[in-house]
């Protein structure tokens, strides 16, 4: 047998089951014309809408109509929260930028005051004390 044969009766054994399950029987798209269509039942009830709430789905409010409050208090909920996460960031970021400035800060006056110390030990000749007084 040659592979098209293989290829022609896998496709009419798919064919055959796919027919004969009970399950396209109920994925079938049905006209509205027939008759009323069945009931959703479970989770596709709470999925689909009729279809004339879907038609009116974005109608319900227009561009110039007034917000509802509940959804204008979800608005400054959702905006007030990305705020306070955006301020908490920065102040984070603004803590870890002044402590590497002090660390850094620290660690050079270390190494000013170290070659402070050697130069005065360099050129000390005796005669004055170690560290003038006054000046």
């Amino acid at each position: 047998m040659s592979w098209t044969h293989l290829v022609f009766l896998s496709l009419l054994a798919t064919l055959l089951i796919l027919t004969l399950s009970p399950g396209v029987r109920s994925a079938s798209v049905r006209d509205g014309r027939e008759g009323k269509a069945a009931e959703p039942k479970g989770s596709a009830r709470r999925v689909f809408m009729p279809e004339a709430d879907a038609a009116n789905f974005f109608k319900k409010r227009s561009r110039r109509s007034a917000k509802h409050e509940a959804e204008v208090l979800a608005e400054q909920r959702v905006r007030l929260s990305a705020d306070e996460r955006r301020r908490e960031y920065y102040d984070e970021q603004r803590n870890e930028f002044e402590n590497y400035v002090e660390e850094e800060r620290d660690e050079q006056d270390e190494r000013t005051r170290e070659k402070t110390e050697q130069w005065r030990e360099f050129h000390y000749d005796g005669l004055y004390p170690r560290y003038p007084r006054g000046w």
